[in-house]
């Protein structure tokens, strides 16, 4: 394994659209998720998004409370109307967090390392991640979507 050079900010490859993959046994696939789980945690992240890392497959790994999630072809299929808002980081924004408005519960599709396809229900801080890096892999930063308070 390997650790990877995190773009920073104002990089344009974060604003690139990942592409799908579509050989999940290829060597390249399985050592980018390798590769990229190491970065991820040597940089004390919960989550990362290969366009963050100059890659543009539609890959993301999220680790949390003891479980890794990795995350291929991910598409969201549900969001709940309730929303709340919490600060959230960003490992290509060293240092910032702003307040980000989310829903608090999700539904995922998704493909793991072996190519099988799965669903996922999320809530909480794992939903807030997962859509976080959903929006990396769409070219989406989270300071697009910064929670700018209600004006009186």
């Amino acid at each position: 394994m390997a650790q990877l050079k995190i773009l920073i900010y104002p990089h344009p490859f974060l604003k690139k659209k990942t592409r799908e993959v579509e050989d999940f046994q290829a060597p390249e696939i399985k050592r980018l998720v390798l590769d990229m789980l190491e970065t991820m945690e040597k940089n004390n992240g919960l989550g990362l998004s290969a366009n963050q890392v100059g890659r543009s497959e539609r890959v993301c790994v999220i680790k949390l409370e003891g479980k890794t999630y990795i995350l291929i072809n991910p598409r969201l299929k549900s969001k709940s109307w309730s929303k709340t808002i919490c600060e959230e980081g960003c490992l290509s924004f060293p240092g910032k967090f702003i307040p980000v408005k989310r829903s608090k519960k999700i539904s995922l599709e998704a493909w793991d390392k072996n190519g099988r396809q799965f669903f996922l229900k999320a809530a909480g801080l794992l939903a807030r991640a997962i859509q976080h890096e959903v929006d990396h892999l769409d070219g989406i930063l989270f300071t697009e979507r910064e929670a700018r308070p209600k004006k009186k």
